[in-house]
């Protein structure tokens, strides 16, 4: 799947992107400032999060309920040994069976195993963003 979009259309893609995503894991790759953490407050909205959703940069991990559903979202921005992921457990919230959402996946390489869905973002020269998902199973 492959979507372009700004700030007003955001939450109709984050809308798409829930429904018609296989995984509840979502991994996501873009340059810094990019609008990874923006994405996922909207994919948090998309899935019944009510809370105001903020990047976990310092904690590393922040946690969001809602009516039925439970979400993680992971910021491994900071991580400098992959071991400092399964410290905090990371094996426990993968196998939980809620929404995870992690920003730089590829500081714990190796850690998540499929399936999952793997989101890259890019910025266009009117800046838009697109935005390419592929499942890795």
């Amino acid at each position: 799947m492959k979507y372009t979009y700004t700030l007003d259309t955001l939450p109709e893609v984050a809308s798409k992107i829930v429904e018609q995503t296989p995984h509840k894991t979502l991994l996501f790759k873009a340059d810094l400032g990019v609008g990874k953490t923006t994405l996922i407050k909207e994919l948090a909205k998309a899935i019944g999060i009510e809370d105001e959703v903020s990047s976990p940069t310092f904690s590393i991990v922040n946690e969001y309920q809602g009516p039925g559903v439970m979400m993680y979202h992971f910021d491994f921005y900071r991580i400098e040994d992959p071991s400092e992921a399964l410290d905090l457990g990371l094996e426990e919230y993968l196998e939980s069976g809620a929404w995870n959402m992690m920003e730089w996946p590829e500081n714990i390489e190796g850690l998540v195993h499929p399936p999952y869905m793997r989101i890259e973002i890019t910025t266009n020269d009117n800046g838009s963003r697109t935005l390419e998902i592929s499942p890795v199973n």
